[in-house]
C-alpha cells in the first residue's frame, strides 16, 4: 500500500456471497474490470475469500471480497463456509449472487437471514440474465445482471453505491478534539519493535488529521520529550503517545497538559472505547490460572519485544502478581468460544473496519466477558486512565 492509499480499515467493504457456480467470481471480475478471481465451471473454484482494494464509483475507496460458495460440502467445504461467515462480520454491503436459471433456494434464504441478523444492507443480483428473458426485478434491492454481456453492471454499482453511502460518517481520531492553531506533540518511540523506515498507521492518521485541522504537530521520541516540551514557546494542548511508554512519560508531561495515546484514540475512532473503559477493571479480578485473550487485527511480523505476545503479558503479571495464561489471535481470527477467557485485551484495530470491531465487542458482551484495549489497559495499570481520558469529556465523566 502506498502512502496515498486509503487504509483497508477505512474503506467500505463489499462482499459477494452465494452458491457455488452462481457466477460470484465472474461478477466480481466484471465489476472490478480485473481478473481478480479464478473463474471455472468446476464447483468450488473459489476456496478462500479473495480481497481487492480499489476505487468504485460512486463510493470511492472500497474493498471487494469474493467468497467461497455457501453451499460447499464435506470437511473442507465446512471450513470454507466458516471463512465466509467471518467475512460477514466485516462487510458494510453484501451482494447476494443468484443463478437466475436455478432461482432462489435454501442457501439464499440462509444468507438473507444472516444479512438481516447482522444488519447488513444487501443487494440481490440475479446473474446469467443472458441465458433467459427477464422482466424488471420485483424489489428495490434486486437487479438482473450478466457477467457475460455486462448487462446492468453499472446499475449494480449504483445500487451498491446507494447502500454504501448510507453508512454513517466515521468518528474522527483527533480532529474533533482540537482547534485550528492548537499544538499537539506526538511521541513515537523508535525501539526494536518499531517498523524500519516508517511510522505505523495510527500515527500517520493522527498526524494527517492534525494537519487537516490547521493545528501544529511536533513529533519526538520519548527520550527527547522533556526537551521538546521545554523548547516550545507555548505549552501544547495535548500529548499523544505510543501506549507502551505511558509508564515513562506520565512523569514528564506536566499535569496541566492533557495526555492520551494513539491506541485510545483509535478505539474511539472504531467505536469501542466505552466498552474498553468499562472492561478494564477486570484486570483487578484476575487470579492464578485465569486465561486472557490478547487479540490483534493485523498479522505483522512479531519482534522480540512485541507488545501483544511479550510486553502486555509481562505487565499483566507484574501488575497483578498472578500467573496468568495468555492466548493470542491475529488478523481475522477471533476465538469463536469466548467462555474460557476472564478478559479480552484487543489492539486499537487500525487494520479492521468499525463493523468488525462492533461485532467483536458484541460477541464479548453476549458471552459476558469484559473486553478492553491495549492503550486503556496500559493506562489503567500505570494509574493514569482518568488522565488519559480527560481529552474525551463524555467518557471522562463516566469515570466519576
Amino acid at each position: 500500500m502506498s502512502l496515498n492509499d486509503t487504509p483497508s480499515g477505512e474503506r467500505i467493504h463489499i462482499g459477494f456471497f452465494g452458491r457455488r457456480n452462481a457466477g460470484k467470481s465472474s461478477l466480481v471480475n466484471k465489476i472490478t474490470g480485473q481478473d481478480l478471481s479464478v473463474v471455472s465451471d468446476t464447483l468450488g473454484t473459489t476456496t478462500d475469500p479473495v480481497s481487492k482494494a480499489m476505487e468504485l464509483l460512486p463510493l470511492g475507496p472500497v474493498v471487494i471480497i469474493d467468497t467461497p460458495g455457501y453451499d460447499d460440502v464435506g470437511e473442507l467445504g465446512a471450513k470454507r463456509i466458516s471463512k465466509t461467515r467471518l467475512i460477514l462480520n466485516k462487510v458494510d454491503v453484501a451482494v447476494l449472487v443468484v443463478d437466475l436459471v436455478e432461482g432462489m433456494g435454501k442457501t439464499e434464504e440462509q444468507l438473507i437471514a444472516l444479512f438481516k441478523e447482522k444488519d447488513i444492507p444487501y443487494v440481490v443480483a440475479f446473474n446469467k440474465a443472458d441465458l433467459r428473458e427477464t422482466v424488471n426485478a420485483g424489489k428495490d434491492n434486486e437487479i438482473y445482471v450478466s457477467s457475460v454481456t455486462g448487462k446492468n453492471i453499472n446499475e449494480l454499482k449504483d445500487l451498491i453505491g446507494r447502500l454504501g453511502n448510507d453508512k454513517p460518517e466515521p468518528v474522527p481520531l483527533i480532529s474533533d478534539l482540537i482547534d485550528a492553531g492548537d499544538t499537539v506533540v506526538m511521541v513515537i518511540p523508535i525501539d526494536s519493535s518499531a517498523p524500519k523506515g516508517r511510522i505505523i498507521l495510527p500515527q500517520q492518521q493522527v498526524l494527517r488529521e492534525i494537519l487537516d485541522s490547521n493545528a501544529m504537530a511536533y513529533i519526538t521520541q520519548d527520550t527527547e520529550l522533556e526537551k521538546t516540551i521545554r523548547n516550545l514557546e507555548s505549552k501544547p494542548k495535548l500529548v499523544v503517545t505510543d501506549s507502551q511508554v505511558f509508564g515513562k512519560i506520565k512523569n514528564i508531561v506536566p499535569e496541566d497538559i492533557m495526555l492520551t495515546s494513539f491506541s485510545i484514540l483509535m478505539a474511539k475512532h472504531k467505536g469501542f472505547l466505552r466498552s474498553a473503559v468499562r472492561g478494564v477493571k477486570a484486570i483487578d479480578t484476575l487470579e492464578d490460572g485465569d486465561t486472557v485473550l490478547i487479540s490483534e487485527g493485523c498479522t505483522h511480523h512479531r519482534q522480540c519485544e512485541d507488545i501483544g505476545t511479550y510486553k502486555l503479558p509481562k505487565w499483566l503479571g507484574e501488575y497483578t502478581g498472578k500467573k496468568i495464561n495468555i492466548e493470542t489471535t491475529s488478523g481475522l481470527s477471533f476465538a469463536e468460544d469466548l467462555s474460557k477467557y476472564k478478559l479480552i485485551i484487543h489492539c486499537g484495530a487500525c487494520m479492521l473496519n468499525d463493523r468488525e470491531m462492533i461485532y467483536r465487542t458484541k460477541c464479548a458482551e453476549d458471552a459476558g466477558i469484559p473486553m478492553t484495549n491495549y492503550g486503556t489497559a496500559i493506562a489503567y495499570m500505570n494509574g493514569i486512565l482518568k488522565r488519559s481520558l480527560e481529552v474525551l469529556p463524555d467518557i471522562y465523566k463516566e469515570l466519576g
